[in-house]
């Protein structure tokens, strides 16, 4: 062999195994990545976790009981739920619409519309829960009139209701905007064409291709609804077993040093979330939209579709 052809033999040889080590460290840094991730899941989501069922039933199953059948925590439980109930389908109605004029249409002050859905990740919400307090309060705007005619907002269910929409009205919107963007107008141009009504156009159309992205987005929602406290703790009044939902009961529990009681209730928001976690993970796994949603609205923008 001559010198040429052997100094080529030796570069190659020399990049293979200079390649070979690099794909040898890359494995191991992955490697190392992923055991630094599940370190902090563990660390920081799982103990805790585990540390609340543990606490709660550190005095037993009897006492455990005793706490979740409490007639307080049971009207904490209740109104949780009551809540939730009128917030997410609010959510939902303003979601839906939110998400159809934005995608479907062109208008004036649609820039300032998708600010203000984002506006609650941007404002605390203690301070949202001050907002209501100083419109509906004793002394807010409509107060001498809500008082006059006998009405309550603040320190009532209303107001509950009231800071749990604002606090929640973005996730469905936003959780319906990438999709509807995604699926684009062909589908519905085409039954309006053919002589379909905007309402028929909706329900048989629009509804049945973004099912699974509204079912998402309400469970979101609905996680949320259950689980504020900031608002919720400031125009509640933390009347026990009126105005009380399930996080404000537990602070109380616990300032109270009954920490077997909190834990017990806060058990219970656990499990709530863990439902709703498995949802979502269902609804990933069947419904590939909610996967593709950003890649397919990519591959339609640089095809230089709207």
């Amino acid at each position: 062999m001559d010198a040429p052809a052997l100094a080529v033999n030796t570069e190659l040889a020399a990049a293979l195994s200079l390649g070979g080590g690099r794909r040898r460290g890359f494995r191991w840094g992955r490697l190392l990545l992923i055991v630094a991730a599940l370190a902090f899941l563990a660390a920081f989501l799982l103990l805790p976790l585990l540390v609340v069922f543990a606490q709660a039933l550190s005095k037993g199953v009897s006492v455990y009981l005793a706490a979740v059948s409490d007639p307080v925590a049971w009207a904490a439980i209740k109104l949780t739920l009551l809540v939730a109930a009128i917030a997410v389908p609010m959510n939902l109605v303003f979601g839906v619409a939110a998400a159809w004029a934005i995608t479907k249409f062109e208008f004036r002050g649609k820039s300032t519309l998708i600010t203000l859905i984002d506006l609650p990740f941007a404002v605390s919400p203690v301070i949202a829960g001050l907002t209501y307090v100083l419109i509906f309060g004793a002394r807010g705007w409509f107060g001498p009139y809500l008082q006059e005619h006998d009405i309550h907002v603040v320190f009532a269910v209303p107001g509950i209701v009231l800071a749990t929409v604002f606090v929640t009205f973005p996730f469905v919107a936003r959780e319906l905007i990438p999709v509807m963007q995604a699926l684009g107008k062909d589908d519905e141009e085409t039954a309006l064409s053919l002589g379909a009504s905007g309402w028929q156009t909706f329900w048989q159309v629009t509804l049945p291709n973004i099912r699974w992205g509204l079912l998402y987005g309400v469970l979101l929602c609905n996680a949320r609804a259950m689980g504020e406290f900031g608002a919720v703790s400031v125009v509640s009044g933390h009347i026990r077993g009126l105005t009380n939902t399930m996080p404000l009961h537990v602070e109380i529990l616990y300032n109270e040093y009954n920490y077997a009681a909190a834990f017990a209730v806060a058990s219970l928001l656990a499990l709530l979330a863990l439902l709703t976690l498995a949802a979502k993970s269902i609804l990933e796994w069947r419904q590939p939209e909610l996967r593709n949603g950003a890649r397919l609205l990519r591959e339609k923008t640089l095809r230089g579709k709207p």
